[in-house]
C-alpha cells in the first residue's frame, strides 16, 4: 500500500474532507472517519488442522477499554505438554495507528505462520485505534495485554508459556509500541511483571523534526513517489494519531539516549527495509542502543545485544504482504532464530544475564 497514491478530492459524496491520508484513513468535517487499509475479519478457531497446525482463541483484557487479544497455541505445545514449555510472544500490529487488526486476516496469517515458525506461544494485542483513540491509547492497552498475560490467568499462558522467554514484538507502528512497553517494563517496580528477553521491532515508526541526510532525497513528492512513506506522508502521521497535541519533535518517536539506555532487555532484534524512508530512523536506535549500555546492575558485565537485519531490495511491510517471497522467508527465519537462540551455559549470574548468547552482538545481517 502506498501513502503517495492520495486523493485530490476535497469532498466525497457532499462531505468536506477534513484529513486525507488515502489509503489509510481519511477523517471528514463532522468527525466521521472511513478506513481503507483494513483486511477481512477472520475468526478465531481451536481447529489446528485449518490453520496450519495452530488453535486460535480471543480473550478480552479489559473490559472497560474493551481491549483483547487473540492467542495462537501451535499443536505441538499439546505434544510436550508438561516437559517444554513455548517462549512467549507478545505481538502489537502495524497499522499507522489508526488501521488494521489482530483479527484481520494480514495479522491472523502473520502472527499464525510466527507461531508455527518459531514454536511459540502469540498473543496478538488488539488495541484501541486513533483518532477516535488518540495517543497514548494504543501505549496503555499494550501495556494492559503485557499485564494480563504476566498473571498468567488465563490456561494456556498458565500450561505452555516459558516466563523466562518472554518476547515483545511489533512492526511499525507496532514497533514503536513495544518499545515503549519495553521502556515502561524496564521501570516498572513490581514482582509479577516478568522479564523481558528480548525486544523486536520489524520496520519500527520513529521520526523526528529535522531531516536525517538519507531522507533528504525524498524531500517532495516527485522524489518520494516511490515510496510506502514518503517523508512528507510520515510527516502528517504524528500530529494526526495524537490529534494535534503532538509534532515530530516528540521523544515518543525520536526517543532521547537517556530512555533508550533505560531499556533493561538484554537482546533487541530491529529489521529494516532497504528501500523504506523509515530505514535509517530504525538503524539510527540501532546504533543509539549500541552506545548506550543499560544503567542496570545485571547487566554491567556485558554490552546489549543488538541485532539488525536488512532486506535488500524491499520496501515498508513487504512481509506482511508478499509472505512467500524468499526475503519474507529470511527474514521470518531470522526472527525465528532471534526468539528460539539457545541459552549459555548456567552461570552464577542474575536471570537477564544467564540466558544470553555472545553469537548476535553487533550482528547486522543482510537478507
Amino acid at each position: 500500500m502506498h501513502t503517495n497514491k492520495t486523493s485530490p478530492a476535497k469532498q466525497k459524496e457532499g462531505r468536506d474532507i477534513s484529513v486525507d491520508m488515502y489509503p489509510f484513513i481519511r477523517k471528514y468535517k463532522d468527525g466521521s472517519i472511513e478506513r481503507f487499509l483494513r483486511s477481512p475479519f477472520v475468526l478465531a478457531s481451536p481447529d489446528q488442522g485449518g490453520n496450519r497446525g495452530v488453535a486460535t482463541r480471543d480473550v478480552v483484557v479489559d473490559k472497560a477499554t474493551g481491549v483483547s487479544v487473540r492467542l495462537f497455541l501451535p499443536s505441538r505445545a499439546t505434544d510436550t505438554a508438561g516437559r517444554n514449555r513455548l517462549p512467549l510472544v507478545i505481538y502489537v500490529h502495524g497499522g499507522s495507528f489508526c488501521t488494521e487488526s489482530s483479527f484481520g486476516r494480514t495479522y491472523h496469517r502473520y502472527a499464525t505462520s510466527l507461531a508455527a515458525s518459531a514454536v511459540a506461544l502469540v498473543v496478538s494485542v488488539e488495541y484501541r485505534l486513533a483518532p477516535e483513540f488518540p495517543i497514548p491509547a494504543a501505549y496503555d492497552d499494550a501495556w494492559a495485554a503485557l499485564q494480563w498475560a504476566a498473571s498468567s490467568s488465563d490456561p494456556w499462558l498458565a500450561s505452555y508459556a516459558d516466563w523466562g522467554r518472554t518476547f515483545l514484538a511489533g512492526d511499525s507502528a507496532g514497533g514503536n509500541i513495544v518499545y515503549h512497553t519495553a521502556v515502561r517494563a524496564s521501570h516498572e517496580v513490581n514482582d509479577d511483571m516478568m522479564d523481558i528477553e528480548g525486544l523486536i521491532m520489524v520496520h519500527p515508526y520513529f521520526w523526528g523534526a529535522k531531516r536525517l541526510p538519507s531522507e533528504l532525497a525524498w524531500a517532495d513528492e516527485s522524489e518520494g513517489a516511490a515510496a510506502v512513506f514518503p517523508p512528507y506522508g510520515v510527516d502528517r502521521l504524528w500530529p494526526f494519531v495524537t490529534v494535534g497535541q503532538a509534532g515530530n519533535d516528540d521523544p515518543r518517536i525520536d526517543p532521547p539516549a537517556s530512555e533508550i539506555s533505560s531499556l533493561a532487555c538484554c537482546r533487541v532484534l530491529i529489521a529494516v527495509a532497504e528501500k523504506d524512508t523509515l530505514r535509517d530512523r530504525g538503524l539510527d536506535v540501532v546504533a543509539r542502543m549500541r552506545d548506550h549500555d543499560a544503567p542496570w546492575p545485571w547487566m554491567m558485565q556485558r554490552s546489549r545485544a543488538v541485532t539488525a537485519v536488512e532486506s535488500e531490495g524491499e520496501d515498508h511491510g513487504f512481509h506482511l504482504y508478499s509472505p512467500l517471497r524468499a526475503t519474507s522467508k529470511r527474514l521470518m527465519g531470522s526472527i525465528v532464530e532471534f526468539i528460539n537462540q539457545q541459552p549459555s551455559p548456567p552461570q552464577l549470574l542474575p536471570t537477564c544475564t544467564r540466558r544470553r548468547s555472545r553469537k548476535s552482538w553487533g550482528n547486522h545481517l543482510k537478507v
